[in-house]
Protein backbone atom coordinates (compact mmCIF):
# COMPACT_ATOMS: atom_id res chain seq x y z
CA UNK A 1 0.00 0.00 0.00
CA UNK A 2 0.78 3.50 -0.80
CA UNK A 3 -1.01 6.42 0.97
CA UNK A 4 -2.46 9.41 -1.72
CA UNK A 5 -1.93 12.75 0.72
CA UNK A 6 -3.59 13.54 3.27
CA UNK A 7 -7.36 13.12 3.61
CA UNK A 8 -8.51 15.53 6.21
CA UNK A 9 -6.94 17.19 9.42
CA UNK A 10 -9.45 18.39 11.89
CA UNK A 11 -9.27 20.61 15.03
CA UNK A 12 -11.10 21.68 18.17
CA UNK A 13 -11.32 25.30 18.80
CA UNK A 14 -10.98 26.52 22.11
CA UNK A 15 -13.37 29.46 21.05
CA UNK A 16 -15.29 28.33 17.68
CA UNK A 17 -17.20 31.47 16.46
CA UNK A 18 -13.20 33.33 16.56
CA UNK A 19 -12.10 30.40 14.78
CA UNK A 20 -14.21 29.85 12.06
CA UNK A 21 -13.85 33.86 11.44
CA UNK A 22 -10.53 33.58 10.96
CA UNK A 23 -10.58 30.47 8.69
CA UNK A 24 -13.48 31.54 6.79
CA UNK A 25 -10.88 33.73 5.29
CA UNK A 26 -7.70 31.59 5.30
CA UNK A 27 -9.34 28.37 3.76
CA UNK A 28 -10.20 29.94 0.64
CA UNK A 29 -7.78 32.00 0.14
CA UNK A 30 -5.77 28.64 0.24
CA UNK A 31 -8.15 27.56 -2.25
CA UNK A 32 -10.38 25.64 -0.65
CA UNK A 33 -13.76 25.31 -0.57
CA UNK A 34 -15.92 25.48 2.01
CA UNK A 35 -18.48 22.32 2.42
CA UNK A 36 -19.94 22.52 5.87
CA UNK A 37 -20.68 25.04 8.10
CA UNK A 38 -22.91 24.02 10.80
CA UNK A 39 -23.38 25.16 14.45
CA UNK A 40 -20.27 22.75 15.66
CA UNK A 41 -18.23 21.94 12.79
CA UNK A 42 -16.34 24.06 10.16
CA UNK A 43 -15.00 21.87 6.88
CA UNK A 44 -13.11 22.87 3.50
CA UNK A 45 -11.57 21.14 0.85
CA UNK A 46 -9.30 21.71 -2.17
CA UNK A 47 -5.67 20.50 -3.17
CA UNK A 48 -6.14 17.13 -2.47
CA UNK A 49 -7.35 17.47 1.42
CA UNK A 50 -9.80 18.78 3.91
CA UNK A 51 -9.67 20.96 7.27
CA UNK A 52 -11.92 21.63 9.51
CA UNK A 53 -12.83 23.02 12.45
CA UNK A 54 -14.53 21.45 15.81
CA UNK A 55 -16.83 23.34 18.41
CA UNK A 56 -15.24 22.12 21.76
CA UNK A 57 -16.72 20.28 24.28
CA UNK A 58 -18.66 22.62 27.00
CA UNK A 59 -15.72 21.38 29.76
CA UNK A 60 -13.17 22.70 27.33
CA UNK A 61 -13.99 26.43 25.96
CA UNK A 62 -11.59 28.81 26.88
CA UNK A 63 -8.76 26.45 27.27
CA UNK A 64 -5.07 27.08 26.21
CA UNK A 65 -3.56 25.32 23.57
CA UNK A 66 0.35 24.39 23.84
CA UNK A 67 2.17 23.38 21.20
CA UNK A 68 4.25 21.66 22.97
CA UNK A 69 1.99 19.36 24.79
CA UNK A 70 1.00 15.99 23.23
CA UNK A 71 -0.95 16.14 19.80
CA UNK A 72 -1.02 18.66 17.02
CA UNK A 73 2.50 20.34 16.75
CA UNK A 74 1.83 22.34 13.65
CA UNK A 75 0.03 22.27 10.18
CA UNK A 76 1.20 23.03 7.02
CA UNK A 77 0.13 23.62 3.70
CA UNK A 78 2.13 22.93 0.32
CA UNK A 79 2.11 25.78 -2.01
CA UNK A 80 2.82 25.73 -5.45
CA UNK A 81 4.67 28.29 -6.41
CA UNK A 82 7.81 30.48 -3.91
CA UNK A 83 5.63 33.68 -4.96
CA UNK A 84 2.98 31.98 -3.23
CA UNK A 85 4.46 32.36 0.18
CA UNK A 86 5.11 36.33 -0.47
CA UNK A 87 1.28 36.61 -1.08
CA UNK A 88 0.27 34.26 1.76
CA UNK A 89 2.67 36.65 4.29
CA UNK A 90 0.47 39.97 2.65
CA UNK A 91 -2.69 38.17 3.05
CA UNK A 92 -2.05 37.07 6.65
CA UNK A 93 -1.04 40.83 7.96
CA UNK A 94 -4.05 42.03 6.40
CA UNK A 95 -6.10 39.69 7.85
CA UNK A 96 -4.26 40.54 11.62
CA UNK A 97 -2.59 37.04 12.13
CA UNK A 98 0.35 36.44 14.13
CA UNK A 99 3.17 36.33 12.13
CA UNK A 100 5.70 33.55 14.03
CA UNK A 101 8.32 33.92 11.27
CA UNK A 102 8.79 34.29 7.63
CA UNK A 103 9.09 34.33 4.81
CA UNK A 104 12.08 32.68 5.22
CA UNK A 105 14.26 30.19 3.42
CA UNK A 106 14.93 26.88 5.70
CA UNK A 107 17.17 23.84 5.81
CA UNK A 108 14.14 21.49 5.95
CA UNK A 109 14.41 20.30 2.30
CA UNK A 110 16.33 21.93 -0.56
CA UNK A 111 14.77 25.55 -1.63
CA UNK A 112 12.23 25.34 1.37
CA UNK A 113 10.80 28.67 1.55
CA UNK A 114 7.84 29.17 4.51
CA UNK A 115 5.99 31.54 6.26
CA UNK A 116 4.84 30.49 9.88
CA UNK A 117 1.74 31.85 11.79
CA UNK A 118 -0.88 31.13 14.83
CA UNK A 119 -4.64 30.97 14.55
CA UNK A 120 -7.01 32.49 17.18
CA UNK A 121 -5.81 29.57 19.59
CA UNK A 122 -2.01 29.80 18.66
CA UNK A 123 -2.25 26.61 16.95
CA UNK A 124 0.68 26.75 14.30
CA UNK A 125 0.15 26.98 11.03
CA UNK A 126 2.28 26.83 8.31
CA UNK A 127 2.79 27.63 4.24
CA UNK A 128 5.79 26.27 2.56
CA UNK A 129 7.01 26.07 -0.87
CA UNK A 130 9.56 23.51 -2.16
CA UNK A 131 10.45 23.07 -5.70
CA UNK A 132 9.96 19.67 -7.16
CA UNK A 133 9.28 17.21 -4.96
CA UNK A 134 11.47 17.88 -2.42
CA UNK A 135 12.21 15.09 0.62
CA UNK A 136 8.61 13.23 -0.58
CA UNK A 137 10.89 10.58 -3.07
CA UNK A 138 9.98 7.34 -1.73
CA UNK A 139 13.31 6.23 -3.09
CA UNK A 140 15.15 9.04 -0.93
CA UNK A 141 15.93 7.05 2.33
CA UNK A 142 17.48 10.06 3.97
CA UNK A 143 13.57 11.81 4.49
CA UNK A 144 13.34 10.10 8.49
CA UNK A 145 16.96 11.47 9.08
CA UNK A 146 16.16 15.19 7.37
CA UNK A 147 13.08 15.82 9.15
CA UNK A 148 14.36 14.42 12.77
Amino acid sequence: MEINGVAHTFITASDFEASVAFYRRLLPFLGMKIVADTPNTFYGVGGRTGFGINRPAPENVGASYDQRRIGLHHQCWRARERGDIDEAHAFLRSIGAKIVHGPQDDAFAPGYYSVLFEDPDGIRLEINHVPGRGLFDTKDQRVGASLG
